[in-house]
């Protein structure tokens, strides 16, 4: 089994660039235990301000600004919801 595209989008938020692609992976990208690859983030002025991935080696975890930290993958739904209050938090209305 291939990997399978399960969301992909990209659109202008807050004069800046949001894009969200979510993957169902045949087998975890170690050392994260779930069948999904995600690649998600927030970029203004060419520079992130919001990212989440599950990069291989790494496992899942996310930025905010210049600062990487864990992340504790629950689904995709949650996933989501964690990304965008994230990029609220950062847009900080702007």
């Amino acid at each position: 089994m291939d990997a399978e595209l399960l969301y992909r989008e990209k659109r202008r938020h807050k004069g800046g660039i949001i894009e969200l692609v979510i993957w169902c992976v045949p087998q975890p990208v170690p050392p994260s235990e779930h069948p999904f690859k995600y690649r998600l983030v927030f970029v203004r002025d060419g520079k992130r301000l919001v990212g989440y991935d599950n990069e291989r080696g790494k496992g899942d975890h996310k930025h905010l600004g210049a600062i990487e930290s864990p992340y504790e993958f629950v689904n995709e739904t949650r996933l989501l919801e964690d990304f965008w209050q994230d990029v609220m938090e950062a847009s900080n209305g702007n």
